[in-house]
């Protein structure tokens, strides 16, 4: 099953509804902004995953926040903690304004995410973003995904999204996973032909890591171009829907 996120386009020939000030106008009731979270293992990985399905939520008027579980200080042994962390944040910090969203950043140490995310009342702030922010859909890595931290994620993501009063639409994002997934769970098809290039400059915003960005950018690249052609677009984000 196939769904594509598409455009609306206005028409003149429609009559205009024209309300009764008299009275009350169920039209003019404020409409909820859909809110969106996206999870993310490690600082670049939303912009990898979800880049310009984001970045298309936000022209489109949707409240998107990408939650970062940690700094990935792992990436540069050789410097100071601190220093990593106070670097690796500001690139996160700078591809989500190039995105449009907002990002909140946990300190969970790599490769140790279950155990960390008991320590610190960490599992209690991030239920309480969750419950705040009322997401309508959710955004993680696979549970196919080869990196153990990705993988960890995605469960803490699942019981998360299981623990709020209604249940957001879950769905998982590629990173490290050279094809597809093995799944069959309904497909989500993001057209992004307008948002690609947000994606890829938000994606130079991590200096840091551009050694290991050459690989993700012909990734992404032939990602985005396969997944086009399967909905008639230049570029698309494929998905996958688990709840």
């Amino acid at each position: 099953m196939m769904v594509k996120s598409t455009d609306v386009k206005q028409t003149t020939n429609i009559p205009i509804y024209q309300p009764n000030p008299q009275q009350k106008n169920p039209i003019n009731k404020k409409i909820k902004q859909e809110s969106i979270i996206v999870c993310s293992a490690h600082n670049d990985d939303f912009v990898i995953g979800v880049g310009g399905t984001i970045a298309k939520y936000i022209q489109e008027k949707k409240k998107v926040t990408a939650i970062v579980f940690s700094y990935g200080e792992n990436s540069h042994p050789w410097l100071k903690k601190q220093v990593v962390q106070k670097m690796r944040s500001k690139e996160a910090e700078v591809a989500a304004k190039i995105l449009g969203c907002k990002v909140i950043i946990f300190d969970l140490k790599e490769n140790h995410f279950l155990e960390d995310i008991k320590t610190n009342h960490r599992d209690e702030k991030l239920q309480k973003i969750f419950t705040s922010l009322k997401p309508n859909k959710v955004f993680t890595h696979s549970s196919e995904d080869p990196h153990p931290d990705h993988r960890a994620v995605h469960e803490i993501t699942l019981a998360l999204c299981a623990s709020l009063p209604v249940h957001p639409e879950l769905y998982v994002y590629p990173v490290w996973n050279a094809l597809t997934f093995k799944t069959s769970n309904p497909s989500l098809y993001i057209d992004i032909k307008e948002t690609f290039w947000f994606k890829l400059r938000a994606l130079r915003a991590f200096s840091s890591q551009q050694i290991h960005i050459i690989y993700p950018v012909f990734l992404l690249l032939f990602r985005a171009f396969r997944e086009g052609l399967r909905i008639h677009s230049r570029f698309a984000e494929k998905f996958f829907r688990l709840k």
